[in-house]
């Protein structure tokens, strides 16, 4: 991945803009609010494949947690940033699947790197379930492009 106007990038990219509330009191983003950025990201990437994560608790009884988070810190962002938010499978499994995820601010900024987790869970018992066939070929089709 090299920038955030798509040279070079692999997977979905959106954008984000900074307000007050990511922030602390000198306009600079909380380190936890990264992981808010990534969790949007992923939701609009879910989104865009067309399986809303609503209509995925409720017509295929499955969703999707967070089994484990890696971060590294590289560069602050600042009230009014945008970022681009970047998410990348790079591992499909049965039940479950790994993501890279980076953010960058709009000036081309590599901010934060970051690998996360996936399972796929039984909306009612909470158990690793497998994901519906046609999400799973989607999001082949997205590691293709």
């Amino acid at each position: 991945m090299s920038r955030p106007d798509g040279v070079g990038i692999q997977g979905r990219v959106s954008r984000y803009r900074v307000y007050w509330e990511d922030t602390d009191a000198g306009g600079v983003v909380y380190h936890s609010r990264y992981l808010n950025f990534m969790e949007r990201a992923r939701s609009d990437w879910l989104l865009d494949l067309g399986y809303p994560q609503v209509d995925l608790r409720q017509r295929h009884g499955c969703l999707f947690v967070v089994t484990s988070v890696t971060v590294n810190f590289l560069a602050p962002a600042r009230l009014e940033d945008e970022l681009a938010v970047s998410v990348t499978v790079e591992a499909l499994r049965a039940a479950s699947m790994s993501m890279a995820q980076q953010v960058w601010r709009g000036d081309g900024r590599l901010l934060v790197a970051g690998q996360v987790a996936i399972a796929c869970l039984d909306a009612g018992s909470f158990r690793p379930t497998r994901m519906p066939p046609a999400l799973r070929a989607a999001i082949k089709d997205f590691q293709g492009n």
